[in-house]
């Protein structure tokens, strides 16, 4: 059985280090074939170069997401809502939420960014760490969801 607060404990720690910059920890977060991607939905945003990433292995997100956030803004709040877990096996538990991310601007909060993040968590020596993270923001345009799936209702 798994400790499904360990793993919520874990997605909202990584945010925590991840916006403070805490280099040391970041290690401690990531099985060691970690795969790691950010992308939007439309994969078309002005900043998609800087946005998007598909890495493997943990030295390789390490590196990646220490340029990210060197060129990201500061004070930087991830704020993940909604974490659900979404399966499990043995030795991994994989789970979703929403992301909402914030910055400040003329002195007060300002939104930055929304969207998705899926992802495995596996237990590794009893400690749970980041197997796979999937990150999609939001940047197309709001539409019905009927419009945006090409359905309509039935009655």
């Amino acid at each position: 059985m798994h400790d499904r607060l360990a793993v919520h404990e874990l997605l909202q720690r990584w945010w925590f280090i991840y916006d403070e910059g805490d280099f040391d920890a970041w290690e401690d977060a990531f099985a060691e074939d970690v795969w790691f991607t950010t992308r939007t939905d439309s994969g078309d945003h002005p900043h998609e170069e800087f946005i998007a990433s598909d890495n493997r292995g943990r030295a390789d997100v390490l590196a990646w997401q220490r340029e990210h956030r060197l060129g990201s803004p500061y004070p930087l709040r991830h704020n993940g809502t909604n974490i659900h877990i979404t399966g499990e096996t043995d030795d991994e538990v994989s789970f979703a939420s929403y992301i909402f991310v914030t910055t400040t601007q003329d002195g007060l909060p300002s939104n930055l960014a929304s969207g998705i993040v899926r992802g495995v968590a596996r237990r590794e020596e009893g400690v749970y760490r980041f197997a796979e993270v999937h990150v999609v923001l939001d940047t197309m345009k709001a539409a019905t969801l009927a419009e945006q799936r090409g359905l309509t209702a039935n009655r």
